[in-house]
């Protein structure tokens, strides 16, 4: 992206104490993965357009037609007024080369005049609560709690989001706690309950359990909004798996609680 990536990130060091304290088996992961690399975003709007091109495609995919669409912009930085602008004059056809739709036009559309009427008051969003900043972005059209999930973490780096609703962390915790079955929100919520006040750093690792901390760096820049290993077919739909997930060994038995 063209925003500049600050020269240090935030120092994890007390979330990551915190959670190795808490959970010996996230521990393990932790020792594993290496630092954590979350940064800090400015471009909300940007980090939202491509939260849109990722639904329904892959975020190597949505990488490429982006990229298209950023071309059509001064400097290659799509801005609201810029973006409504190009809405309403560009070609249907250039349009349809930068991977949108119909339906996703119509959604740039109404995140742009969201920004431009200050209905996501940018300048207040760091200092909201993060039901606030949910409630801001889920009434854009095509923008679902999942995703003001994700801005939370990966964009405002909110250190205590928990989105029960992601498979990617579902599987993950599915995997690292050897449950035979991924857990519902209950469970999920149990399980998180030790995590508080870092979730949010505790979720990062789960996504990154079978990865080093520069993989993970690398795969957090590229992939913008979308779960690790999940891809989403509908808008309003929950995510999948890419690949089919490794069968519970108990044959569809009861979730166990982890205590």
């Amino acid at each position: 992206m063209w925003f500049e990536k600050p020269p240090c990130g935030p120092d994890w060091a007390r979330a990551v104490r915190h959670l190795r304290r808490a959970d010996p088996v996230l521990r393990r992961v932790i020792d594993r993965v290496g630092p954590c690399t979350l940064h800090p975003r400015r471009d909300y709007f940007v980090v939202l357009c491509k939260a849109i091109f990722t639904q329904q495609i892959s975020t190597a995919v949505a990488t490429i037609l982006f990229g298209r669409f950023r071309e059509l912009f001064p400097l290659r930085r799509p801005t609201p007024q810029l973006v409504l602008a190009a809405l309403e004059s560009q070609d249907v056809d250039v349009l349809r080369k930068c991977g949108l739709s119909r339906q996703k036009a119509a959604y740039l559309h109404d995140l742009s005049r969201h920004f431009v009427d200050g209905r996501i008051p940018t300048r207040q969003l760091c200092r909201m609560s993060d039901e606030g900043v949910i409630e801001s972005l889920v009434a854009v059209k095509g923008i679902g709690r999942w995703t003001a999930e994700m801005f939370l973490i990966f964009t405002l780096n909110r250190p205590d989001v928990l989105p029960v609703d992601d498979l990617g962390l579902r599987e993950g915790v599915r995997e690292v706690y050897d449950l035979p079955e991924r857990p519902g929100a209950q469970l999920l919520n149990e399980i998180g309950e030790r995590w508080r006040p870092y979730r949010s750093i505790a979720t990062w690792y789960l996504w990154r359990r079978g990865t080093t901390a520069t993989a993970a760096a690398a795969a957090d820049q590229a992939r913008g909004l979308q779960s690790p290993g999940l891809v989403r077919r509908k808008p309003t739909a929950p995510l999948t798996l890419r690949r089919p997930a490794r069968p519970g060994r108990s044959g569809g038995r009861p979730v166990r609680s982890v205590r």
